[in-house]
């Protein structure tokens, strides 16, 4: 039987065990998977784009486990009713090809997002970063906003969108957990004196949300918005000016912020970081940028984190996905036995 966490399911365990405690966890496996990266296949995500939006399918496997996750990215969605972004995942038993687990993704992946960006600001901001900008508003910088606490400690924060509402909501939901939420009235004045800046906009274009003369030196970036062909936010001097951490570079360079920049344009993949192959913050002026797509290997661990936190709990059901009569080779006896309907 394959065990299934839904919507519903998936709600109620973040609100059980709580987000930050949730991002702890999870940051944990995806280390220990990030640290693996050489055992797993790899390919960026296969996306069919349409006048309405994307669909993608993010497949990954090691020699035990396969997974994947469809999600798709609709913007005029909203406008009919529909949620922009949907998402579900599988885990499969690489030994015999059977589904093992099945999730929803679309709160899942929110986790992992700010889970990854956590994973790498741990390992790349300095270590006496106290203060965060946010540069967009939505769920995503909340999510973004518990998980670096959760990793570093930290509570400022200061913000900008250009929607003044969101901003509000923000410090509404953020601040009765404890934040210190600074309203900005620009991205200057909210960078200024940040240790850490996390972009996460949702312009589907190639911006520029921050310019180089606003970036000190010393800074550990996120860019977290600049995640499909032709969007970015960050001025590509910036790039040149500091070190670019990336997951897979095959992907980041078709949809990440080096899309912007030459083929060869130098970066660091995050895997070799933790596993000491390669430095990472090289010294207190650096300016460190981990360039986030979101990436296969990342869903497969917050899978399997979902998977093993849940398991014997009322969280997960079983699916019959797989005939599995007495002889697995025979389907047709199976189907002949089988009375007719009608």
């Amino acid at each position: 039987m394959t065990q299934f966490v839904d919507v519903g399911n998936m709600a109620r365990w973040i609100q059980r065990e709580g987000v930050e405690h949730l991002m702890t966890e999870m940051i944990a496996y995806l280390e220990d998977d990030f640290r693996r990266w050489e055992s797993f296949d790899k390919i960026p995500r296969i996306a069919s784009h349409t006048p309405f939006g994307v669909i993608e399918l993010m497949p990954t496997s090691d020699l035990e486990t396969y997974a994947f996750k469809y999600v798709n990215g609709h913007p005029l969605n909203p406008s009919r009713g529909f949620q922009t972004v949907t998402a579900f995942g599988m885990l499969a038993d690489v030994d015999n090809g059977y589904p093992t687990f099945l999730a929803e993704m679309t709160l899942l992946t929110a986790l992992r997002t700010a889970a990854t960006s956590a994973m790498t600001a741990k390992a790349l901001a300095r270590p006496d970063s106290e203060r965060m900008a946010l540069i967009g508003a939505g769920s995503q910088a909340e999510f973004q906003a518990l998980a670096i606490r959760s990793a570093l400690g930290i509570e400022d924060l200061q913000v900008f969108d250009v929607d003044p509402a969101a901003m509000e909501k923000l410090r509404r939901n953020l601040e009765p957990l404890g934040f210190r939420v600074t309203l900005a009235s620009s991205t200057s004045e909210a960078v200024a004196g940040a240790d850490i800046i996390t972009t996460c906009t949702a312009d589907k274009a190639q911006n520029t949300i921050l310019g180089s003369a606003q970036i000190s030196p010393g800074v550990h970036i996120n860019a977290v918005g600049g995640d499909c062909p032709g969007k970015t936010e960050l001025d590509a001097e910036i790039l040149r000016r500091g070190r670019v951490f990336v997951e897979y570079p095959e992907q980041t360079r078709i949809e990440g912020e080096i899309q912007q920049m030459e083929p060869d344009f130098p970066v660091v993949e995050f895997w070799q970081v933790l596993t000491g192959a390669e430095a990472g913050r090289q010294s207190a002026e650096q300016i460190t940028i981990f360039d986030s797509v979101g990436f296969a290997i990342a869903d497969l661990s917050a899978l399997r984190f979902v998977r093993d936190a849940t398991a014997g709990t009322d969280l997960q059901t079983s699916l019959d996905l797989v005939a599995d009569p007495e002889d697995p080779k025979d389907l047709f006896s199976l189907v002949s036995s089988m009375k007719p309907v009608g």
